[in-house]
């Protein structure tokens, strides 16, 4: 007959020796937790909003001041363009106008070299022909005053070395010095520039001229 305390501490001692096997729940460490110091650190690592806000800021200011120069630039150029076009259409013709110059001289030459008296008991064959060259003359400079060429108009004037060009000088006190008294060669200008100067011949003697 079996001795009930004896299969008792049999079981006890089988039941222990499953425990230490499977590992008791109690002697496992339970993870330390610190919630203090881990709200510390993120408050640490959170970034400052004030600091976000003046980044921002900066970097918009950047943005605002690359558009402006940016606006800026292109309103350069479309302005660039505009007077490059202006003065395509102005002066771009410049070269032909210098060239036809000579024509207009030439048309002038032949009626100041006929003589009035010679005009005066011309045959009216001639003086048609005369009449005709002054005709052309005047056609052809309205013509070139069409695309902005201009004859010049210096006698009388005040001598002006970016429009004219002395040839001589004339002495003559009745008028005030460097007054332009005779004209040899027509001058043109073109837009605000001069085309060919007058080739003139100024006074000399006279009183110096008003400012």
């Amino acid at each position: 007959m079996s001795d009930p305390r004896r299969m008792s501490d049999s079981a006890e001692n089988t039941a222990d020796r499953a425990a230490a096997k499977a590992g008791d729940p109690a002697d496992v460490a339970a993870p330390e937790t610190q919630p203090g110091a881990s709200a510390a650190e993120a408050q640490e690592t959170a970034p400052d909003p004030f600091a976000v806000l003046q980044s921002l800021q900066r970097e918009n200011a950047d943005l605002k001041d690359k558009l402006l120069r940016s606006l800026a630039d292109m309103e350069n150029m479309r302005r660039r363009t505009d007077k490059e076009v202006a003065d395509a259409k102005t002066y771009g013709i410049a070269s032909f106008a210098r060239e036809m110059l000579t024509f207009a001289d030439n048309l002038r030459r032949a009626v100041e070299n006929v003589p009035s008296d010679v005009r005066d008991r011309a045959e009216p064959p001639v003086k048609a022909l005369i009449e005709g060259i002054e005709v052309t003359e005047r056609d052809f400079l309205s013509r070139l005053n069409r695309y902005g060429v201009k004859k010049l108009e210096p006698l009388g004037t005040k001598f002006d070395p970016n429009m004219h060009e002395a040839l001589y000088e004339v002495p003559d006190e009745t008028k005030p010095n460097g007054t332009v008294v005779h004209v040899v060669e027509d001058g043109y200008g073109i837009g605000d520039r001069i085309l060919r100067p007058a080739k003139v011949g100024v006074s000399r003697g006279g009183p110096k001229p008003a400012n």
